[in-house]
């Protein structure tokens, strides 16, 4: 899809939609190593179950109000009360199934950061630590699971983690460049491989 001039971005890209646009150039399959943007991305994938990503996307900045800047810490204590008022928050996709999945999740990923040091070091294990680069040259070749995700999936929920499929977790990755995903001629694709160690 040609943007501005001769840009040319992924074709999911809406650029009519100036934070899709955003989102996609600035942070879409960037590696990401830090815990609490891995959490937040968690959480928002699981929010995002069963609705477009861009209906997400357009509430994140009231999500890291509602939930502490995504602090895994803070969110774990959260208690009935905070569920409620949760569940009261125009700003935010107020299913409780997924507010309860999101409290769960925090207590899940601290076990997960006790465990291996960081969630960084426990789930960058599923992509051997470095980038998977796909060839896509269409949107018919964007792929919703792979093996990798399968084996994310699996084993969080065998953590006790919840709204974690494995469409859930391909997403996932490709957000926080597990995966790059950038079409053959996307701009981005060559911009982020050079960023690579």
């Amino acid at each position: 899809m040609r943007g501005k001039g001769t840009i040319v971005r992924c074709p999911w890209v809406d650029l009519g939609k100036p934070d899709s646009v955003d989102y996609h150039d600035r942070e879409w399959g960037v590696p990401v190593h830090d815990d609490r943007l891995l959490f937040e991305f968690l959480t928002l994938e699981g929010a995002q179950a069963g609705l477009s990503w861009y209906t997400v996307l357009r509430k994140r900045e009231n999500y890291r109000a509602a939930f502490d800047r995504f602090d895994p810490e803070k969110v774990a204590r959260y208690d009935g009360g905070k569920v409620e008022e949760l569940l009261a928050d125009p700003g935010i996709i107020r299913n409780r199934a997924k507010i309860l999945a999101a409290i769960g999740n925090a207590g899940r990923f601290l076990e997960v950061r006790d465990e291996f040091g960081s969630f960084d070091a426990y789930i960058w294990r599923f992509v051997d630590g470095r980038p998977i680069v796909n060839e896509i040259r269409a949107l018919s070749d964007f792929r919703a699971t792979s093996r990798q995700s399968d084996a994310l999936s699996a084993d969080l929920r065998r953590r006790g983690f919840k709204f974690v499929g494995s469409t859930i977790c391909y997403a996932h990755m490709q957000a926080t460049g597990m995966v790059n995903d950038h079409t053959m001629s996307c701009f981005r694709r060559r911009e982020i491989i050079r960023g690579y160690p």
